[in-house]
């Protein structure tokens, strides 16, 4: 099949021959954190570098949703359908509430500031879950280079309190993260620590118990060609994972099913569109879709 990789005959079901690589948009200097409205019929994603985040539609192809935007990179939705976002310069998790205005969530933890907030989830009983490696304020080129004050760690927050709870710390770089469709397992990526003449490739997974405990980390999967950055799961528990090569699908006990190739690097991607069967990605400065035959796990 043209633009795939079959590793394993259940891929084939998985894709579509006749549904080809679309472009959707050009020119942007870096892409990440797509987010799917649903109720709106429009993607939001980050042009990190140039801080804005952008909208895209159907109907009305690419506008400028927030400029400046304190370069904002992951993006997701609350259970409230709002837009919770993690900003670099401003080293925070907001929440972009339904009038406009911006709420910070979280910016220090045990007194002192977090690092740069990579990505971000929602869990269905409301608790936020985002990564904080330093990435963001190690150049200029994706927030401006400050200080680090904390290890690189996995959060936990309970916007119901405000509490914000260290669930994993043992990651010398945490990217992105994403639940199992029944939440039962989180998966996080590590793509170690950045400059690195020989990164980390892996995708680690946790058991997550209904108090948000993680328990039994392991060694999910090694991405054998570039690093995992973002991914998202569809209804069947598979991760659909960002790659050097393009995107890689990878079954719930580890197995590469298939890639799709992309001309460029994909950082992140999201399911969306019609019944959650249109696969968007960010690949470097572009914006690309493929329709496939999986729906995305079930979000807001």
């Amino acid at each position: 099949m043209d633009g795939f990789a079959i590793h394993d005959r259940r891929f084939a079901a998985l894709v579509l021959p006749n549904a080809p690589l679309e472009f959707l948009a050009q020119g942007f200097r870096w892409t990440e954190g797509p987010v799917w409205f649903g109720d709106r019929d429009e993607l939001l994603f980050s042009d990190l570098p140039n801080d804005r985040v952008m909208r895209w539609s159907e109907r009305g192809g690419v506008s400028v949703y927030r400029e400046p935007a304190n370069f904002e990179n992951g993006h997701a939705r609350d259970r409230e359908g709002r837009l919770l976002s993690c900003s670099h310069r401003g080293r925070c998790i907001t929440r972009t509430e339904l009038d406009g205005s911006i709420v910070v969530l979280a910016d220090h933890y045990d007194g002192r500031r977090l690092n740069s907030p990579n990505d971000i989830v929602c869990k269905s009983d409301g608790t936020i879950w985002f990564t904080d490696p330093p990435y963001g304020i190690q150049t200029d080129y994706e927030g401006g280079k400050q200080v680090s004050e904390l290890p690189a760690r996995v959060y936990r927050l309970d916007p119901a309190t405000g509490g914000l709870t260290v669930v994993a710390d043992d990651f010398d770089g945490p990217n992105g993260l994403c639940f199992s469709p029944d939440e039962r397992r989180l998966y996080i990526a590590e793509s170690g620590l950045q400059f690195a003449a020989d990164p980390v490739k892996h995708l680690r997974v946790f058991d997550c118990d209904e108090a948000g405990h993680l328990t039994r980390p392991q060694i999910f999967h090694t991405v054998d060609n570039g690093f995992s950055d973002g991914f998202r799961c569809d209804e069947d528990g598979n991760v659909w994972s960002s790659a050097g090569d393009g995107v890689h699908c990878i079954d719930p006990s580890g197995i590469l099913l298939g890639k799709i190739f992309t001309p460029s690097t994909v950082s992140n991607l999201a399911f969306g569109g019609r019944n959650r069967s249109r696969l968007f990605l960010c690949a470097s400065q572009s914006l690309l879709a493929i329709y496939v035959n999986t729906r995305g796990a079930r979000l807001l």
